[in-house]
C-alpha cells in the first residue's frame, strides 16, 4: 500500500453525503491534529472491520466524542469515511489491472457486499457490447451441486455475467459457451476460485438455507430495454412481487407488458437480478428460465424471511 498522507477536504467524500453533527464549540487544533492522524489510520486499515470502539480506543477517545469530533473535522463520520477510502482502493485495484474478483476481496469486501452498487449505481452495458458475443473477454466459471439443482457461476474482470441452475454441469457450461461465443473461456484458476466459490458459497445459503441474498458486482449484458427491466427488479424489496405491467409502467412503458416479460425470460443472472418476482397480471407465476418449481420455492422462501 502507498504511502498515506493527512486527508483533505478533496479526499472526503462530497458534501451531498456527509453527515453533519452539532458540537459545542470548535475543535482544539491538538484535536484537529489527532483526527487527521485517526484518518491516516483509517485510509491504512480501510480493508479491515473498523467498529467505532477501536477507533475511540486509537484516537484514546470515548466513541462519543471521537463521532462528533472526526465529524466536526473531516465533514463525515469514520464510517463514511472508511467506506470513502475502501472504495478509493478498490477503483485504483481496477486501475493496476485486478480482476474485480480479486480487487473486491484486497480491498475488504465480503462475499455478500454491495461493492456493486457502490462502484456503479446500478447496472450498464451498452447493446454494442452484447451483441459482440464476448468478443475479446476472459470469463472463468465454476460449477457445484446446490439443493437447488447444480449451480454455474461465470464472471469477468468486471463481475458475475452469468448464474444459472439446472439438472446438468455440462449442459449449463454449454449454455455459457452458446452465450459468449467469442469469449475465452475457461474453468476458474487458483485467482480466481478462492472469491467465485465465496460468492456462490453465499448464493447457495441463500437458494438452499434462508441466508440473506448476496448483492455482487454485476457484468450484465442486454439491450438498454432489458436493462431497465432488470434495474427496475433490482429495487422490488424480497417478500414482494410485482406483475408485469406494473414493471412496464414503472419504467414508462406501459404498453410493453409482452416485452417485459421476455426481458425476464432473456435474464441469465438467477436470482441476482430477481425476476422471480415477476408474475403474470392475474397473480400466476407466468414463466422462469430455471423452471417454474424453482421460481415458487423462491417466493415462497422470501415471502417466509419477510414475515419473520
Amino acid at each position: 500500500m502507498s504511502r498515506s498522507t493527512a486527508p483533505t477536504a478533496a479526499s472526503a467524500p462530497s458534501a451531498a453525503g456527509r453527515a453533519r453533527v452539532p458540537v459545542s464549540r470548535s475543535p482544539s487544533p491538538e484535536l484537529v491534529a489527532r483526527m487527521h492522524r485517526l484518518a491516516v489510520y483509517i485510509e491504512a486499515h480501510a480493508d479491515e472491520p473498523l467498529p467505532l470502539a477501536r477507533l475511540a480506543r486509537e484516537a484514546n477517545l470515548s466513541a462519543h466524542h471521537l463521532q462528533r469530533t472526526f465529524t466536526a473535522v473531516l465533514g463525515v463520520s469514520p464510517r463514511q469515511y472508511q467506506a470513502a477510502r475502501r472504495l478509493a482502493q478498490f477503483k485504483a485495484r481496477l486501475r493496476e489491472g485486478d480482476p474485480v474478483l480479486t480487487a473486491t476481496y484486497g480491498a475488504g469486501y465480503g462475499s455478500a457486499s454491495r461493492v456493486y452498487e457502490q462502484v456503479t449505481g446500478g447496472l450498464g452495458m451498452t447493446p454494442s457490447a452484447y451483441r459482440a458475443g464476448g468478443a475479446g473477454e476472459s470469463i472463468v466459471y465454476a460449477v457445484r451441486p446446490t439443493g437447488f439443482g447444480t449451480l454455474l457461476m461465470a464472471a469477468t474482470e468486471r463481475g458475475v455475467c452469468q448464474v444459472e441452475f439446472g439438472d446438468d454441469g455440462d449442459v449449463l457450461v454449454a449454455r455459457l459457451h452458446d452465450h459468449f461465443p467469442r469469449a475465452t473461456i475457461e474453468p476458474a484458476g487458483e485467482s480466481a476460485r478462492e472469491p467465485l466459490d465465496a460468492w456462490m458459497d453465499a448464493l447457495a445459503a441463500h437458494v438452499d438455507r434462508d441466508g440473506p441474498c448476496p448483492s455482487l458486482p454485476l457484468d450484465v449484458r442486454g439491450t438498454a430495454f432489458q436493462i431497465k427491466v432488470w434495474r427496475f427488479l433490482l429495487g422490488v424489496p424480497s417478500g414482494r412481487v410485482v406483475s408485469y405491467g406494473e414493471v412496464a409502467a414503472g419504467i414508462g412503458h406501459p404498453d410493453a407488458v409482452r416485452a417485459v416479460g421476455t426481458a425476464c425470460g432473456a435474464n441469465r443472472i438467477a436470482v441476482l437480478i430477481p425476476c422471480h418476482r415477476a408474475l403474470r397480471a392475474d397473480g400466476s407465476l407466468g414463466g422462469y428460465r430455471w423452471g417454474l418449481e424453482r421460481k415458487q420455492v423462491l417466493l415462497a422462501r422470501e415471502r417466509e424471511q419477510a414475515r419473520g
